[in-house]
């Protein structure tokens, strides 16, 4: 956590990764980020995985260092509730639909300098999620090697989405202190994914050579990398993209004399050009995977170390929860009371800033834990209104 952002509140209505991500981010960095839910839990409050007690592990760590408010938004009293808290506050992050009560234009006429950042599936309303969009830019294709297209587990366009939308209220902010103009950015999970794929070259190498790449498994597409097995049964990826990682993996395995042979006979150099290194894999790669499997981990551990090479070993997911470097000595872990009542580490903010002071990961809200204080702050609403609202079933503390 870092206090960047210190003094700037946001609301968000949102649920699922994206959107909520958004909010998260700019909480660690030190925002008020308020989010409202309908009471008892929006759609995504139970989702898996789950603790012990069947408290949402998924809803505690994307909803850290935020303020949680509950209302009923069934009720037209309840949406009048949350649409008083964005007009008050000016920033709203959600990912309701586009028009109904939440709409920027509804909103803008109670603040004409609202800043609206929603969350998307496609860019003409309809519905998406993450993995339907991974499917539809054709990521799943080019991924495995055997017939048939491979899923991956990681929401990777909802994660990337919600960065772009921290970034994108962010930027929209900067423009209204600058010409006191608000504005609502529409961000579509849809358009993230199909710009990323423009961004990294690949929709420009699909259209201009005509044909798909070939399914890889895990070689690395235009760069030496791919998985090797040590003799102790330890499977590492290996890569080599810079000339230093090149030239130091060929020193570890003592392989230049064979290395110089094969650019000899097809009249290459593999020093400087990782795309050559990729070409020539058919020779390369037989070689590493000899070396490689003559050695323990152990022992090609501390050289790749020693001359910087690139290379990781395949973990679980339960050991890499226990790798002292990823977390159990990294900074941006500690251990925050959650409402689960699990004990665990917590991340904080994932950026480093050596002139500043890490403050430590913040536990996330009750549902509801902070329902009476904003509208207290925000709305100013007395203790009796606020009362009456709870009386009313309009609203919930936790």
């Amino acid at each position: 956590m870092y206090s960047l952002l210190s003094g700037l509140r946001i609301v968000e209505a949102s649920s699922f990764v994206a959107s909520p991500t958004a909010g998260l981010y700019l909480a660690q960095m030190g925002a008020e980020v308020v989010r409202v839910d309908q009471i008892g839990g929006g759609p995504d409050f139970h989702r898996w995985p789950k603790a012990a007690n069947g408290a949402s592990l998924y809803w505690e760590n994307l909803n850290r260092a935020k303020k949680s408010v509950a209302l009923d938004m069934g009720r037209p009293e309840g949406r009048e509730l949350l649409q008083a808290l964005v007009a008050a506050t000016g920033q709203f992050i959600t990912n309701f639909p586009v028009n109904g009560f939440l709409s920027h234009g509804t909103l803008a006429k109670r603040r004409p300098d609202l800043v609206t950042v929603r969350v998307m599936g496609m860019a003409d309303g309809g519905p998406a999620l993450d993995y339907t969009v991974n499917a539809a830019v054709g990521f799943p294709d080019l991924t495995g090697e055997g017939p048939g297209p491979v899923n991956h587990v990681l929401p990777a366009w909802d994660l990337l989405t919600g960065a772009y939308a921290a970034f994108a209220m962010l930027a929209a902010l900067h423009h209204r202190n600058a010409t006191g103009a608000g504005q609502e950015v529409r961000i579509p999970l849809s358009d993230i994914a199909i710009g990323s794929v423009a961004n990294l070259g690949m929709l420009a190498e699909m259209l201009t050579t005509g044909h798909n790449r070939a399914r890889l498994g895990n070689t690395v597409y235009g760069a030496f990398g791919r998985d090797f097995t040590t003799a102790d049964n330890i499977r590492l990826m290996i890569m080599a993209i810079t000339p230093r990682q090149w030239t130091g993996l060929v020193k570890v395995l003592d392989i230049a004399a064979e290395v110089t042979a094969i650019e000899f006979a097809r009249g290459v150099s593999f020093a400087t050009d990782e795309g050559v290194r990729f070409e020539h894999r058919d020779l390369l790669f037989p070689l590493v995977e000899a070396r490689v499997a003559n050695r323990d981990f152990a022992e090609l551990k501390a050289a790749f170390n020693a001359n910087g090479c690139c290379y990781a070993p395949y973990q679980t997911m339960q050991q890499a929860a226990q790798d002292p470097a990823l977390v159990g000595n990294n900074p941006i872990f500690n251990l925050p009371d959650n409402p689960s009542g699990e004990r665990y580490p917590a991340a904080g903010a994932m950026a480093s800033i050596p002139q500043l002071e890490r403050q430590p990961a913040v536990a996330a809200p009750r549902l509801g834990q902070h329902t009476d204080e904003i509208l207290e702050s925000v709305l100013g609403l007395p203790f009796g209104s606020i009362a009456a609202l709870h009386d009313k079933g309009l609203i919930a503390q936790a």
